[in-house]
């Protein structure tokens, strides 16, 4: 059987730091439909759903994704696995599963190609290009194989293994072969996820200068436009990389005391 490639970009409305952020405008549409524009730009993803919640909040995300032909999937909105895996369910089992998040408007599709054929070339249950991070935050890619999902699906139980989905698999390596993907430089620096206010300023500033120009403009481009314009790392770069996640690493103390 031909192995399939499914990208599954999770999405919500219900942002604790800067609620309807992927429903923003930049140049008049979505910060989302951005994204997935840029993600359709991949040569490796055989096919993309952006998966949302069924809570009510993300009934716009619906409304966005069937006015622009763009393939949805509604789940839990709290277990976030679930989500993926019930989605992954839908579309047959794929081979392997593209984790995307809806909060990087500047995603690469030649850094997402790039990390699936590492992916494909070791064998890895797992590959990720941010375990330690060496590339921007926002253009973040883990992939994993179904299988390896379905284990972390009938397996985890902490509050960071269900909401970021596969904590599970990288803290299990007796368990899973992990490969992370580093680039030549470290870039981990730059912020270009949007997760509060000054986030979605920065990106903003980063469309406006580049995407008349260019609507597929990569990370060199904007590699580039910080270095003529230095003063834009000012608006965001002093914010914490990863901020949901230690939130979620506290829940996992509180858990683990009523175990």
């Amino acid at each position: 059987m031909e192995s399939m490639i499914l990208g599954i970009l999770q999405a919500r409305v219900s942002s604790s730091r800067l609620a309807g952020k992927v429903l923003k405008t930049i140049l008049g549409k979505e910060m989302l439909w951005h994204q997935v524009k840029r993600i359709q730009r991949s040569k490796k993803i055989d096919k993309l759903v952006v998966a949302t919640s069924t809570h009510s909040s993300d009934d716009n995300i619906e409304r966005m994704c069937l006015e622009n032909n763009i393939e949805f999937f509604r789940g839990d909105l709290n277990n976030v696995l679930d989500r993926f895996y019930q989605c992954a369910i839908k579309y047959n089992s794929p081979s392997h599963i593209v984790r995307l998040t809806g909060d990087c408007p500047l995603t690469d599709p030649e850094v997402i190609d790039k990390t699936i054929e590492k992916h494909l070339d070791t064998d890895s249950d797992y590959t990720s290009n941010c375990i330690p991070p060496s590339y921007p935050d926002g253009l973040d890619v883990e992939v994993v194989k179904f299988i390896a999902l379905k284990k972390a699906w009938q397996c985890a139980k902490m509050p960071s293994e269900l909401e970021h989905v596969t904590p599970y698999i990288r803290s299990h390596t007796e368990i899973f072969n992990n490969f992370n993907l580093v680039f030549e430089k470290d870039l981990s620096e730059h912020r270009w996820a949007v997760d509060r206010p000054e986030d979605f300023e920065f990106v903003e500033k980063i469309y406006l200068e580049l995407y008349k120009k260019n609507k597929n403009f990569n990370m060199q481009d904007i590699l580039d436009l910080l270095e003529k314009n230095t003063h834009l790392k000012n608006i965001n770069y002093h914010i914490e990389r990863n901020e949901g996640a230690l939130k979620s690493y506290e829940e996992d103390k509180e858990f683990l005391k009523n175990v």
